[in-house]
């Protein structure tokens, strides 16, 4: 396997959440209050109080419910040098998910997600082996009142605040996850509206979407054709690898249709010059790797064979200038060790030489979320 050493001095892990059930008022509190308490029946009862949805996900609770900070990472990521031949020395955190259910809920005062922030840039990055915290995104939401104000709070908190992410993936399987609180989100006009004040702070947008909804993407990307767009986990073909849901991805005859549009629909996309994509959730439950609770793909030489494609598709289509990687650690951690899923990524690239690995895995990340080189020793 070719290595990375001597190509970068460090891989920019540029998808990585973080969070602690007994400190973050997040998303899945309900089944962090249980696990953290009773850890073994939180195993047994999780199938009971979470829907299939959820489940399949996460595919266990252990990803959601306990804690995860820099301690947790470090010893995730310690494999990795074994594999690349460098470590990971920088990381991007990505919100996840501090905010009400939905707009509606959600009151004009509401910065709950600011104090995301203040709890990210208070963990111990840079120490006992984790690596430096390089930018973060944070949650906003462009319909919300005082969208604005909201974002000048994230600024205040750190430096390092570089855009926003609201996940806003939909799916028509009523037993697919969803994200989003609408159909049709990125491409409303209370959203088109409210991103203006993104475009005019010169910040950056993480989109989060299942492939089917990939044109609205192009419609923000072509509203806003000066602001940086990122499309998270390169699109989301859920259930391209095998069945999810309720129908989703249950025949070959309709894995090869999502592979399809998915196909068709990136393609478009790469015609806009400021949307990257980032090779994050690699081994996402959601794309249908399997239900075992604990590992689903096997290998690395799997991983590498059932990506693949989806690599090449990428780099044929954006270049090696509009790409990069991301672990989407610890959502993907059920179905693939971290030392495993670079591999893979290694192995898919290298035909493209060093040149595309050291784009990929470090300086694309750090040019688009406007983070400081390392300085040698």
């Amino acid at each position: 396997m070719t290595s990375l050493d001597g190509v970068i001095p460090g891989i920019v892990d540029a998808h990585l959440q973080q969070w602690n059930p007994r400190r973050t008022p997040w998303a899945a509190n309900r089944a962090s209050r249980l696990y953290r308490f009773v850890p073994g029946i939180g195993d047994r009862i999780f199938p009971v109080i979470v829907s299939r949805a959820d489940r399949e996900y996460v595919l266990t609770p252990r990803t959601v419910a306990r804690t995860y900070e820099p301690r947790q990472y470090a010893a995730d990521i310690a494999g990795v040098p074994a594999v690349a031949g460098v470590p990971i020395d920088t990381v991007v955190h990505m919100e996840s998910h501090w905010r009400a259910e939905s707009i509606e809920d959600q009151p004009a005062e509401d910065t709950t997600s600011v104090e995301e922030t203040r709890y990210v840039v208070g963990l111990p990055f840079g120490e006992r082996g984790a690596p430096r915290l390089g930018a973060l995104i944070a949650h906003a939401d462009p319909r919300a009142p005082e969208f604005g104000r909201i974002l000048d709070e994230h600024a205040a908190v750190t430096d390092l605040f570089r855009g926003v992410r609201i996940i806003s993936s939909r799916h028509p399987d009523p037993r697919v996850r969803d994200g989003g609180d609408t159909e049709g989100m990125l491409a409303s006009a209370a959203f088109l509206e409210g991103f203006g004040e993104i475009a005019a702070r010169k910040l950056i947008f993480d989109a989060s979407v299942y492939s089917h909804q990939l044109y609205d993407v192009v419609t923000l990307a072509r509203e806003y054709p000066d602001t940086p767009i990122v499309l998270d986990h390169f699109g989301i073909p859920a259930g391209v690898f095998g069945p999810i849901g309720l129908r989703t991805g249950a025949t070959a005859a309709a894995r090869a249709d999502i592979m399809r549009l998915w196909r068709e629909r990136m393609t478009t996309l790469a015609g806009h010059r400021n949307v990257s994509v980032k090779l994050s959730g690699l081994a996402m439950p959601v794309l249908g790797f399997g239900h075992e609770r604990w590992g689903n793909i096997g290998d690395q030489a799997t991983l590498a064979e059932m990506i693949g494609p989806f690599v090449e598709h990428i780099i044929t289509h954006f270049g090696t200038e509009r790409v990069m990687y991301g672990s989407n650690y610890p959502i993907d951690k059920p179905n693939s060790r971290m030392d495993m899923q670079v591999g893979a990524l290694i192995d898919c690239l290298s035909r493209w030489g060093p040149d595309a690995l050291r784009k990929v895995f470090r300086d694309n990340a750090l040019r688009t979320y406007s983070i400081e080189e390392v300085s040698a020793p």
